[in-house]
């Protein structure tokens, strides 16, 4: 399977809608309705278990529940039922799927701090969410981006270069997320700046609170209708 190539536009009968959904952590001493929900398979219950952090628990047992929550929407499927591989299995990468849906949804999930995203689509999708991260962290990956990239975050004032910054690292990681790639592809390897498209695809940035930035990438040439929830776990 080919991991970076777009869907065919006029092999896709109906545009693919995009669904998204923003989740925020309670506040600490807040309720919160997934804690430890039935819906985790064996392996989920033990790596969440395995958290020794209270808050890093809650963020990776919120984010796939709510992730399974979404993909039982689509397909009609128990929450608990559903199961999760890889496109290469035993192999390094690729993206994850569903296991049982040969022929999709296609799913990406990301969380940073107190904020989680996933995104589903027909097609190939990634989706990242990032908090603002300090102006050494910028200037410390920096030189790890696209020559273009560099240069036009450095004509941006300093006072809002670590926003730019994030805005474009979420680009970069969903466009990655979605060809299946990870990080491993290279940041240096493609030109994500603000109105840049690559080929096939359709990255776009997505609305954030405060102190965050998220993006989500779609395999599709052209902006796709969308359904976007956002709320509290």
């Amino acid at each position: 399977m080919n991991a970076a190539a777009p869907a065919d536009p006029s092999r896709v009968s109906v545009p693919p809608r995009v669904r998204l959904r923003t989740l925020a952590l309670p506040a600490p001493g807040e309720p919160s309705r997934f804690r430890m929900p039935g819906c985790l398979d064996a392996g989920e219950r033990a790596r969440a278990a395995g958290f020794a952090d209270r808050r890093a628990r809650l963020r990776y047992v919120t984010a796939h529940a709510a992730l399974r929550e979404v993909l039982a929407e689509c397909t009609g499927t128990d929450a608990a039922r559903l199961r999760f591989g890889r496109e290469r299995p035993g192999g390094a990468g690729g993206r994850p799927v569903l296991l049982g849906f040969p022929e999709g949804p296609h799913f990406s999930l990301s969380h940073s701090h107190d904020l989680i995203v996933i995104a589903v689509a027909a097609v190939p999708v990634g989706v990242d969410v990032q908090r603002v991260p300090r102006t050494g962290t910028v200037d410390a990956l920096l030189p790890r981006l696209h020559p273009a990239e560099r240069a036009g975050l450095s004509r941006v004032p300093r006072a809002a270069r670590a926003a730019a910054f994030a805005r474009l690292w979420t680009r970069k990681e969903a466009y990655l997320k979605g060809l299946g790639t990870g990080l491993a592809r290279g940041l240096a390897t493609d030109c994500l700046l603000d109105g840049t498209q690559p080929p096939g695809w359709h990255v776009r940035d997505l609305a954030a609170p405060p102190g965050y930035a998220a993006a989500t990438a779609v395999a599709y040439p052209v902006p796709l209708p969308g359904v976007h929830r956002t709320g509290t776990a």
